[in-house]
């Protein structure tokens, strides 16, 4: 068995950072397209996180796709008027 890899503790910046973020965005999107909501809002939570970490110049080399994706679910499906996660199971 291979040893695991060690991750560095330090903040991602730069291009790892944008990377980071689209990754996590795309996970995010996978979720959502398996109906798995519960892991797209964590998945989401923290993709919305690190772009929020993004500078403006940083965010616009994000591809628009991803970036209206994260908008369009964090707003309409995520945001303050949403119910809650398992309010409507009896």
């Amino acid at each position: 068995m291979p040893p695991k890899k060690e991750h560095d503790d330090k903040p991602l910046t730069g291009v790892a950072l944008i990377k980071e973020t689209c990754r996590r965005i795309r996970v995010a999107r996978s979720y959502w397209d398996a109906h798995n909501n519960r892991a797209c809002r964590g998945e989401r939570a923290k993709a919305l996180a690190l772009y929020e970490s993004l500078k403006e110049e940083e965010r616009q080399k994000i591809p628009q796709v991803l970036r209206v994706w994260l908008r369009y679910r964090s707003e309409k499906y995520f945001g303050e008027g949403c119910t809650p996660p398992g309010g409507g199971r009896k």
